[in-house]
């Protein structure tokens, strides 16, 4: 299942942390809550900052990577 943003404000510890952290004011990530994701020029920022991989803070711009598989 994607992570929501909702997922991102709980790892950083709270939207005030989240916004502190990127440098931006918490009613910004109020704001991205009530959107519902996070802004594409936003993800990776947001990944660094909560440890989400931006494949699932947005699914419909980053494709999660290849899964590896060992030989036997």
């Amino acid at each position: 299942m994607p992570a929501m943003i909702d997922d991102a404000i709980k790892a950083a510890g709270g939207p005030t942390k989240l916004a502190k952290a990127l440098g931006l004011d918490h009613s910004t990530i109020i704001g991205w809550r009530r959107a519902g994701r996070v802004p594409a020029e936003r993800v990776r920022a947001v990944s660094a900052a909560t440890g989400i991989p931006p494949h699932e803070l947005r699914p419909d711009l980053f494709d999660a990577p290849a899964a590896t598989t060992e030989a036997a």
